[in-house]
């Protein structure tokens, strides 16, 4: 085993610190799963370097419902031990994580005649409860007709019989995934965004891997590669994964247009959408779809806009949304262990760890919940056939920003500030505008005047990087084709710019929430501990 690499949270550790040396682990994909594998390897005292051929959580790691959830519908499918796993899981984040899992209440309206009668779903919670060990993030509990239409105003009160009350957590998945980075860094793992794996080769025991990044290619010698690419994981040199693609697709809408106190379980027939409170705003999704198109931006269409708005404005009558009062959205692909046959939601979420070659782990399906136990495995596996020694998995108790140095940013974005931009350059490798803009702050779904704020940040980081003015432009024009935004700020955004680069954002400039994220008065003591 090398000695342990001494690089700091540095935005590009230097590719030099990479020649002449012998990794343990090459990570290749930067998302969740790739950052708890370098994470726990590197706490292990293990020689490891990860790689992203884009930003870190650029994929489908910044594009999730951004739940910590055991999958309640799984226990309909009988997925009992899935289940459990992932709630097991997401109280072990609620510790190791605590700015990161915030206790969620879900209400679950019944209706006659619907595929969700109440003992099934009362049963369903009791459950959910004993599988967490009852130590969930609140006890579950059931309510009839009157108490669900009181609690949850403006749901269709039309053959409704009741509801259930369970909790599972709102996270902000890139955020979960770039503290994970930072974690792993601190511990003397190197990580390396824009990094893209050319090639790999089995040479005397080891793989040599030729890597290109924005200062040139480097070759690496290494003698174990983990291929955490999740929807890119059937394309890289030297894979044996099949998978089949689904998309899901998410809108943001004012929490004033759907001002609900808790999540709200969204039933179509068997399919389940979600109404989730994030600050001074609502995430409604998600759809669960095949998927073969162009795997860099899944696109969002006007047939996936008209479906999520349809399901809630059947949920919610007098909400009456319309495709005007999206305010952002977002679209992701889950790359689930291939299946040809049966519905993608019926797929299971099940990951899979496996040595397709002597040195090679392809780690596939999964979710957001059980990136951790992902993790472990295969960390497990890697010392296992390595014999190298390493020190035992304690990602499971050791908070990711121990030891960390710099601001935690928890579910809602941060101000927009000079400083806070200065730290994602220098300290959470940010390279472009929508690195910031996307993952490091989610300023683009939340803020109104997002386009605003890009002109703002991009001008911090012009004065950070050394940008020309036509860099400048190129980032802020790759920003708006990113984000569909075609033009500069109209002339009633000026005022805002100028608060901004004042440092006295107006409106919702700042990212801040007038009302709580969850509403927590119910959840028990030991969940509220562990969160503050």
């Amino acid at each position: 085993m090398n000695e342990r690499f001494t690089t700091s949270e540095s935005p590009t550790p230097p590719t030099a610190c990479l020649e002449g040396r012998t990794l343990d682990v090459l990570v290749v994909g930067g998302g969740i799963v790739g950052a708890g594998v370098a994470r726990d390897a590197a706490m292990r005292g293990l020689a490891v370097a990860v790689i992203d051929k884009g930003d870190f959580a650029s994929g489908t790691s910044s594009r999730s419902s951004r739940l910590l959830h055991g999958g309640l519908r799984y226990l309909a499918q009988g997925r009992v031990g899935l289940v459990r796993e992932a709630s097991l899981e997401k109280r072990t984040i609620g510790k190791i994580a605590p700015h990161l899992a915030e206790p969620l209440a879900f209400v679950f309206p019944s209706y006659a005649r619907s595929a969700w009668p109440m003992w099934k779903l009362v049963l369903g919670v009791k459950t959910y409860d004993v599988l967490c060990g009852m130590q969930n993030f609140g006890r579950s509990s059931t309510m009839g007709r009157t108490a669900t239409l009181s609690r949850v105003k403006g749901l269709s009160a039309d053959k409704l019989n009741g509801s259930v009350r369970y909790f599972d957590a709102l996270t902000n998945d890139a955020r979960l995934a770039i503290d994970s980075l930072r974690s792993a860094a601190h511990h003397g793992a190197v990580a390396l965004n824009y990094t893209k794996l050319e090639s790999a080769e089995p040479v005397g025991g080891l793989w040599r891997c030729r890597l290109a990044t924005e200062q040139g290619v480097v070759e690496v010698m290494t003698r174990t590669v983990v291929n955490a690419t999740g929807p890119w994981s059937d394309r890289i040199p030297g894979s044996g994964t099949a998978l089949r693609l689904t998309k899901g697709v998410h809108l943001v809408v004012d929490r004033s247009r759907l001002p609900i106190p808790d999540a709200v379980v969204m039933a179509e027939g068997e399919r389940i959408l979600f109404a989730i409170p994030w600050g001074e705003r609502v995430i409604l999704g998600t759809t669960d779809t095949d998927y073969d198109g162009p795997l860099e931006e899944p696109s969002c269409d006007p047939s996936d806009i008209k479906y999520v708005l349809g399901v809630t404005n059947a949920t919610f009558p007098a909400a009456k949304l319309k495709p005007v009062d999206v305010i952002s959205t977002w679209s992701g692909l889950r790359p689930l262990v291939a299946d040809p046959n049966g519905d993608p939601s019926d797929i299971s979420r099940r990951h899979k760890v496996s040595m397709t070659h002597p040195g090679w782990w392809d780690v596939t399906g999964g979710k957001l919940t059980t990136y951790r136990l992902m993790a472990e495995e295969t960390v497990d596996a890697i010392v296992r056939h390595t014999k190298l020694e390493a020190k035992p998995c304690a990602t499971a108790t050791k908070r990711v920003l121990d030891g960390v140095t710099g601001p935690a940013v928890g579910l809602l974005p941060p101000e927009v500030s000079r400083a806070a931009v200065e730290h994602y350059c220098r300290h959470e490798w940010a390279r472009h505008l929508g690195d910031v803009m996307l993952r490091r702050t989610s300023w683009r779904h939340y803020c109104h005047d997002h386009a605003a704020v890009a002109v703002q940040v991009a001008e911090w980081m012009a004065a950070e990087f050394g940008w020309s003015d036509a860099q400048r432009s190129e980032e802020l024009q790759r920003y708006r084709q990113l984000t569909s935004t075609d033009a500069v700020p109209s002339p009633h955004f000026v005022d805002q710019t100028t608060a901004i680069r004042n440092g006295q954002p107006k409106g919702h400039a700042n990212g801040h929430a007038v009302l709580s994220a969850t509403n927590r008065g119910d959840a028990q003591p030991a969940a509220r501990q562990a969160n503050e």
